[in-house]
């Protein structure tokens, strides 16, 4: 039987990871992982452990005794910091992993450099600027215009991310992080006002094993954050679109053209309706890939079994699932999945 720990097993994508395995046809015995006591109540796994902040000195050490004493084959990382600090020490670790290059870690992890490498492959991609500070608000202004799109170059769920529609929102929304000693890198990107998208693979050696494209249509508490997206959706639904399956599938093999893993590709369309890739989270699943395993493609199970190097079966490599099947879910809320024709109400 594989033994397989999943660190950050406690978040929402970790538990989402966990219910796919769980409803694999095989039994995989799951170690859960987790920096916090209360979140590990949530994963159902055969066993549960609380391990150091991948910042702890001795996290990679730490991770090591877990393996030794579960006998655990395979390790995989959840949250993003986790996969970089396992990426960058998979030498050392005591088990697997089935991680993409660090290399592409890094790059993945890096908004600007991403769009940069799409940008001379002749990917079409939203015009960018780094921010250094409030200094570079001015040359922002003249090379992009208003509205733009202001956050943080590395991080997930539109982290420190605000659309500027006066210069005085760019000067203060720097100043506040600025203020509260939070010394994130900034980067200004035309605004993408259409459809956000979001394309999910794995990958062996360079080939696509199996993807599905879906389209976010609401986020999970927006008036919470002061862009109005969360990027976590509560409501989603399965998309059948080539331009969309091409433009992700370039995006990845122009960082990576032996990709190996997870890859999961934001895109949001421009004003005339073409999907711009925004950025690649590599090496970990979107949230919501308990959503497609519902569905009908267990990517979870599949990534598993490639790191073991076993045979697999037959798999589209685009749209395997019906198109316009939608996901509902939200806090303290069964996730609900539906035919999108199905969802019909009376109207008074």
């Amino acid at each position: 039987m594989k033994r397989v720990i999943i660190t950050g097993s406690g978040g929402p994508a970790g538990v989402n990871f966990v219910n796919s395995i769980r409803q694999a046809p095989e039994k995989i015995y799951v170690i859960g992982a987790d920096i916090n006591k209360y979140h590990l109540l949530w994963p159902d796994v055969d066993e549960k452990w609380l391990v150091p902040r991948f910042t702890e000195a001795n996290y990679i050490d730490k991770l090591n005794e877990l393996i030794d004493k579960t006998k655990a084959d395979m390790i995989h990382p959840q949250p993003d910091g986790e996969v970089l600090v396992l990426s960058k020490n998979r030498e050392m670790l005591h088990c697997k992993t089935f991680l993409p290059k660090h290399k592409t870690i890094e790059i993945c992890q890096d908004k600007f450099k991403s769009a940069e490498i799409w940008r001379v492959e002749g990917i079409a991609t939203s015009d960018s600027i780094i921010v250094k500070g409030i200094d570079d608000i001015d040359k922002i202004i003249e090379v992009l215009g208003f509205p733009f799109w202001l956050r943080a170059t590395h991080g997930f769920s539109s982290r420190g991310s605000t659309l500027v529609e006066k210069r005085e929102t760019a000067e203060h929304w720097l100043g506040y992080w600025r203020s509260r000693e939070v010394m994130w890198d900034f980067v200004a990107h035309e605004y993408l006002p259409g459809r956000n998208m979001a394309f999910q693979s794995i990958w062996k050696d360079g080939e696509l094993i199996t993807s599905q494209a879906r389209v976010r249509l609401e986020y999970i508490y927006p008036y919470l954050a002061p862009s109005g997206c969360t990027n976590t959706p509560v409501v989603a639904r399965t998309i059948h679109d080539e331009n969309v399956n091409d433009i992700a599938t370039r995006c990845i093999k122009a960082i990576d053209e032996e990709a190996t893993g997870i890859f999961c590709v934001d895109l949001r369309e421009n004003n005339k309706g073409i999907p711009i890739p925004t950025e690649i989270n590599s090496g970990r699943f979107f949230t919501t890939s308990n959503f497609f395993t519902r569905a009908g493609i267990n990517m979870p199970y599949y990534y598993v079994k490639l790191a073991f190097g076993e045979d697999m079966p037959e798999l589209k490599k685009y749209n395997p699932i019906e198109k316009d099947m939608v996901w509902c879910r939200h806090i303290d809320c069964p996730a609900v999945l539906k035919k999108e024709g199905d969802i019909n109400f009376p109207r008074i």
